[in-house]
């Protein structure tokens, strides 16, 4: 799911989006409930941090909201299930998300059999990833772009900066070639 990947929201969070928290035109959403599945029911509560936080979405995904608010009454969930309620993860394993990474890992598997094949450089195969997983892709995209780590700690519903750092300062090891490369354009740059 590519607001997932791209906002950095748990998957309650996801799922507990209503169309009334949907600002279309500023491309935010307000984040104040959090639908989580325990023992098999889905339990509605405040986000894991109990504070309420906008979350904005690249414009990219515009069309995707636009169509799935179209329509819809105020309270009714952005996201819903195929036959209504809280969409759920699902299986780990055979799940609708695990089947959709596995029907990705086929494709990229056949992908680079036929690279192989005509003696050309395949892709990687897309690893495994759980729901969680997209948070911490879109995490690390964030930051490694160049993103506002007091953004990024906001959007995540962390307490601090930080925590972000923390848990995600593992992920942009190659960016340090890049400070370097920055640090040394911007000094050549204060030299002339």
């Amino acid at each position: 799911m590519h607001f997932a990947a791209y906002t950095r929201l748990r998957w309650g969070e996801v799922t507990g989006i209503r169309i009334k928290n949907v600002d279309l035109k500023r491309r935010r959403v307000l984040i104040d409930e959090n639908a989580v599945e325990v023992d098999g029911h889905v339990q509605v509560g405040t986000p894991k941090t109990h504070e309420r936080r906008a979350v904005v979405y690249p414009a990219f995904l515009d069309n995707s909201v636009r169509s799935a608010a179209k329509g819809r009454a105020a309270d009714d969930l952005l996201w819903p299930a195929e036959f209504g309620g809280y969409l759920r993860p699902g299986n780990a394993v055979s799940g609708w998300f695990a089947g959709a990474v596995k029907r990705i890992r086929a494709e990229d598997a056949k992908a680079a059999a036929e690279a192989k094949a005509r003696g050309e450089e395949a892709s990687p195969i897309m690893p495994r990833v759980t729901p969680h997983d997209l948070r911490h892709t879109a995490a690390s995209l964030a930051i490694s772009a160049g993103a506002n780590v007091k953004a990024v700690q906001r959007m995540l519903g962390h307490a601090s900066a930080a925590m972000t750092l923390d848990t995600y300062a593992e992920l942009f090891e190659d960016d340090l070639d890049g400070v370097a490369s920055a640090l040394e354009t911007h000094r050549a740059a204060a030299l002339l």
